[in-house]
């Protein structure tokens, strides 16, 4: 496919999605989220992907939504069209997706990294919700998985009065998993992509969605939820792949289970 606002690689089992729009800082438009969308599918149906990455260029993650393609819309228009709905579709993918952020996440682009199962940043990075300072607030997830990520504290402190979070902060508040200088960051996204693609599929997805499913639910039905996730799994050849490899001291082999 040809695309206009981002690029596509694949390779050992990772797909790396780079946000392309360079004269805007990669904000966010509506072709922006739809080509990424369109990207985020087909890594999805191919089963040799296990880890998607998601990275934008080293001065700017993505620098916020564009406020070009909003600032004349009215609410009529906004609400019935359901504006930036595509952009919550991120966010349900089953399998593995890392931001790899540099630079600017701001607004939009901060969002867009929290709806990652996890985010590595370079050591020039600022996260910042700052949709007050436009008379809004953010819409695509911010004001809740925010929240979930450092605490009311840091979170209500953030959006209130929009000031930025450098990269160390995001790390002491649990934002990002870790933090590199900006020349290594996509070398080592890319590595802990690498890695978790070679795990299984199917362990992987269990995984993804048992850790989430614990933001939805109370602890008691969290861990019924895992245990039955856990018995599921020993219907797959990857678990008598993992343990038979464990037992006769060789690295496991995993291929999908629909390529067999």
């Amino acid at each position: 496919m040809q695309w206009n606002s981002i690029q596509l690689k694949q390779e050992k089992g990772v797909g790396l999605i780079t946000l392309n729009r360079p004269q805007a800082f990669n904000a966010l438009n509506s072709e922006l989220i739809q080509e990424l969308n369109q990207a985020l599918d087909l890594l999805e149906q191919d089963n040799s992907i296990g880890c998607m990455v998601i990275t934008g260029a080293e001065k700017a993650f993505a620098a916020g939504a564009d406020i070009k393609e909003m600032v004349d819309l009215s609410f009529p228009e906004i609400y019935l069209d359901d504006f930036f709905h595509l952009a919550d579709r991120v966010a349900q993918r089953r399998k593995p997706l890392i931001a790899a952020v540099s630079g600017y996440a701001l607004g939009g682009g901060c969002e867009l990294a929290l709806m990652c199962d996890f985010i590595y940043c370079a050591d020039n990075a600022k996260f910042a919700l700052p949709e007050v300072t436009l008379g809004v607030l953010p819409g695509i997830g911010g004001t809740q998985r925010l929240t979930r990520a450092i605490g009311k504290a840091k979170a209500m402190e953030m959006c209130l009065t929009g000031r930025q979070m450098g990269a160390q902060e995001a790390e002491q508040s649990g934002l990002v998993a870790q933090v590199f200088a900006k020349e290594q960051l996509l070398i080592e996204s890319l590595a802990a992509a690498e890695q978790i693609a070679q795990k299984s599929l199917t362990s992987l997805m269990m995984i993804k969605e048992s850790i989430n499913r614990s933001f939805e639910v109370s602890l008691a039905e969290g861990l019924r939820f895992e245990r039955r996730i856990f018995h599921a799994i020993f219907a797959s050849a990857e678990q008598k792949e993992g343990m038979r490899a464990f037992i006769e001291k060789r690295p496991a082999k995993f291929k999908p289970e629909s390529s067999e």
